[in-house]
């Protein structure tokens, strides 16, 4: 599957950032000093796993804010799968330049490229069903965008990027507004017809409450297991998207999708992906 990339220009600042705590006030000072000014290289970002590729476009624009000259090539997009030893970009120009990039290039490809390949793993496991698993704002502080993206890449969807993209009523909304029908019946009167609404629920009792009231699209069903999971989706019966949440592991996902929830959301996406082994040769 190909994917459209974001405009490198809202991507830039994050990266930027990232260089510029690298690289401190004075630069790579070890490069400068070992490094014979003019030299050249070709370098190679590598796989030593096999892996769902996320972040090469990443860490192409790393590279290049250290020096628009270098010549970047990639050879594995993102959402790709790749293989043990697999190269993945080359990078061909001022050597200082390249090691001055590398790190920061390599931190978030590595990252990116865990997190894509634990989705890949994840929705590989609801095969067969309409079940789609999405991530969570679980994510790294300002690095949110692009570890949805890297869901993205693994085959997953995104949930909220912030918390003004749609209306989410949890379970402290619930107790601090009085109830299921009090926080619907303001929402009702107060948000727009353009927004999303989604409310979260523990019981059945609850999303029985819920039906009855109405004012949502989305019902998210809250650490409930398969057999309330089932009742659920037959109680609701089409009349709102179903969000399964809380406790989805890789062993539990498949079952979990079987229950017939439209969606299955899990924060381990993003906060618990291992980082995949990438490295750069020279």
């Amino acid at each position: 599957m190909s994917f459209a990339s974001v405009p490198d220009l809202i991507l830039e600042p994050m990266i930027r950032n990232a260089l510029m705590e690298d690289l401190g006030s004075y630069g790579d000072v070890t490069t400068r000093a070992v490094i014979p000014a003019g030299t050249t290289y070709e370098a190679r970002i590598n796989a030593r796993e096999d892996a769902v590729v996320s972040g090469m476009q990443v860490a192409r624009i790393a590279f290049a804010l250290v020096d628009a000259s270098l010549e970047i090539e990639t050879l594995v997009a993102d959402g790709q799968p790749c293989r043990k030893g697999d190269t993945l970009m080359v990078i061909k120009g001022a050597a200082a330049s390249i090691l001055s990039g590398e790190r920061v290039a390599l931190n978030f490809a590595g990252r990116l490229t865990g997190i894509a390949s634990k989705t890949a793993g994840f929705v590989a496991q609801t095969k067969g069903t309409k079940a789609r698993v999405t991530c969570t704002r679980k994510t790294t502080p300002g690095l949110r965008l692009v570890e949805k993206l890297a869901v993205l890449h693994g085959g997953g969807f995104n949930h909220r990027y912030s918390l003004s993209d749609a209306i989410l009523i949890k379970d402290n909304h619930i107790a601090a507004a009085g109830g299921v029908r009090q926080v619907l019946e303001a929402t009702k009167a107060q948000a727009s017809h353009m927004m999303a609404v989604e409310i979260e629920v523990d019981t059945l009792e609850q999303l029985a409450e819920v039906l009855e009231v109405g004012g949502a699209t989305t019902v998210l069903l809250d650490n409930m297991d398969n057999d309330q999971l089932r009742q659920a989706v037959a109680m609701v019966d089409g009349r709102m998207v179903t969000e399964a949440s809380g406790n989805v592991t890789l062993e539990r996902i498949a079952s979990i999708s079987a229950t017939g929830v439209d969606y299955i959301s899990s924060g381990a996406l993003t906060h618990s992906a291992r980082t995949v082994d990438l490295g750069l040769d020279f």
